[in-house]
Parts: structure tokens; sequence; C-alpha cells
């Protein structure tokens, strides 16, 4: 594979990473994803901060959504918006595929 089908492979990752979390966490808690409680909250960083690397591009697109339908930013903040949730995912999924070859070599060196 070259750099493109990694680069694309990585964000698919990512993005089903995302959704899957994201997912979760909505049918978990009965509310819609967002940063705001019960996902995000002073009380509970290290929740927050696991909540908001996992599912943070879901979270920042839906709060882009809605602060566009009201008004509060325009459309070309909202395509930012888009840009930086997809950079995001994109991360999201380099690191996670990082973790899990770090993970695999780990196990094949233990012999497990």
């Amino acid at each position: 594979m070259g750099p493109v089908e990694h680069t694309l492979f990585a964000f698919m990752f990512g993005l089903t990473a995302c959704g899957l979390v994201g997912s979760a966490m909505e049918l978990i808690s009965g509310r819609r994803l967002a940063f705001a409680e019960p996902y995000v909250s002073p009380k509970h960083m290290l929740r927050s901060l696991v909540a908001t690397a996992c599912a943070g591009p879901l979270m920042f697109a839906n709060d882009a959504l809605d602060a566009w339908r009201e008004g509060h930013i325009s459309t070309l903040a909202l395509i930012s918006c888009g840009c930086t949730a997809t950079i995001w995912a994109l991360a999201l999924g380099i690191a996670l595929i990082d973790i899990a070859s770090r993970a695999g070599t780990l196990l094949v060196s233990a012999n497990l």
C-alpha cells in the first residue's frame, strides 16, 4: 500500500472508532453527544479527556452543526469545523493503529 491508502485507512479507522465510541456513549447516557455534561465535566477530568479523545470529532461536529443552525457561526466556520473534525479523526486513527501495533509487538515478544 502507498501513502494515500495508508492515510485513508487511518482516517477510516479513526472515524469508525469515533463512531462506535460516540454511539455507545449516546446509548448509555441517553443524551446527544456534545462538549457538555455528562460527557465533559470539570469534576471528572480523566473521564472527560478519554471521552473527548475518542469521540471528540463527533462532539465537535454536533456542536458546530447546532451553532450553525442557530446562526452563531457562518457557513465558512462550519466548513472549517468539518475540516478540523476530519483531521482529528485521522489523528485518532493514526494513534489507535500505533497503539494496536505496539500491543501486537508486545504480545509476540511475550510469546502469548
